[in-house]
């Protein structure tokens, strides 16, 4: 990830894209102001270049939270359904390596791991379904426990019957409606 900077007119076009999407959706960073987090994010050229990555691949990253304790800025992907630009993956590298045949062209954690974002966790998932209904067609992997995943599981939500579900599947398991939803604190 070091090294990946913007040029200035990507820059200004993030910065654009990810003020009007705070404008648009008050509700999901309620006492925030647009300028404490463009200032925040203007000393982090990493922090945009991932942003920029989040909003290329499909994510529409957004505010939804601050962290009194670090002076954070917490985003999260808010598309509709799970990023289109990470679909049809598996969970992890391990998994992927495992499968002989039919291997898709990445995985969940070394996609998110390259973008420079975490994976939602289960609990952090859920938070963002308190601000929308998300993924009512697709599903999205989310942070595995370790006991889980050394028996080969992996863990996904989604959203139907306006309840959020969790499920799972077989790590190495890919479909073209799964993908990931990512963090990013600034």
């Amino acid at each position: 990830m070091a090294g990946n900077k913007l040029s200035a007119t990507e820059k200004d076009e993030l910065l654009n894209a990810l003020k009007i999407r705070f404008s648009k959706n008050m509700n999901r960073h309620k006492g925030l102001e647009w300028t404490e987090v463009q200032s925040r994010l203007s000393k982090s050229s990493e922090k945009l270049w991932s942003l920029n990555e989040m909003e290329r691949t499909g994510g529409e990253p957004d505010v939804v939270g601050y962290d009194k304790k670090t002076g954070e800025f917490i985003f999260y992907d808010c598309s509709p359904e799970t990023p289109k630009g990470r679909r049809s993956i598996c969970y992890d590298r391990t998994a992927l390596d495992a499968r002989k045949e039919n291997k898709p062209a990445d995985s969940a954690l070394d996609m998110a791991a390259a973008i420079g974002i975490e994976i939602l966790t289960e609990d952090q998932y859920r938070e963002l379904q308190q601000h929308g209904n998300f993924d009512l067609k697709t599903s999205s992997w989310i942070e595995t426990p370790s006991h889980i995943r050394k028996l080969g599981g992996a863990l996904f939500c989604d959203r139907r019957y306006d309840t959020v579900f969790v499920y799972h599947n077989g790590a190495d398991s890919y479909y073209a409606a799964r993908g990931f939803r990512g963090s990013l604190r600034v």
